[in-house]
């Protein structure tokens, strides 16, 4: 994390940064109570439930779908953008009692002050639907994703499951 202190003396404190492990959506799969979100590295697969409306936001801008009028995640990508502002990167941090949390990291830099660089909490499927329309890349910190099991076969069932009920 970056702390920039402003006035007549630019300090900046750096800590330390926590090994990361990038992912990226794998898939998208209705459930019963939702969706489910499959984040996945090439060699492991993670996943989580998310509202049904965020996970048809993520879905649409993976499927290059663009939507009549602009959802909510767009107008904040359009907000972030009229201010100077970018999405750097997201992080899922932490999960405690099954419930994930997610850090979204932004640049600013506008004519009215310099560059800063922006930490904000969020829900780690909001992090995603924002980083797709960014194209900006997703972490998780790696000593959770170490913890976390592989559900690859529980992906690839699911995927299955659907074909054969088409």
């Amino acid at each position: 994390m970056i702390i920039t202190c402003q006035g007549k003396i630019n300090l900046t404190i750096i800590t330390a940064m926590p090994k990361l492990e990038q992912v990226e959506p794998i898939a998208l799969m209705p459930t019963q109570g939702g969706c489910a979100v499959f984040l996945g590295n090439g060699k492991k697969v993670i996943y989580f439930f998310i509202d049904p409306s965020i996970g048809a936001s993520i879905n649409g801008v993976l499927a290059q779908q663009a939507p009549e009028r602009p959802l909510t995640h767009d107008l904040f990508m359009m907000t972030l953008e009229s201010f100077g502002a970018q999405v750097l990167r997201v992080i899922i941090v932490a999960m405690t009692d099954e419930v994930y949390f997610a850090r979204v990291i932004f640049q600013v830099e506008n004519e009215l002050q310099e560059r800063k660089i922006v930490e904000l909490d969020a829900r780690p499927s909001d992090c995603i639907a924002l980083a797709v329309r960014a194209h900006c890349p997703i972490y998780v910190v790696a000593e959770l994703w170490e913890q976390l099991p592989d559900v690859s076969n529980t992906l690839e069932e699911m995927r299955k499951a659907a074909d054969e009920s088409e």
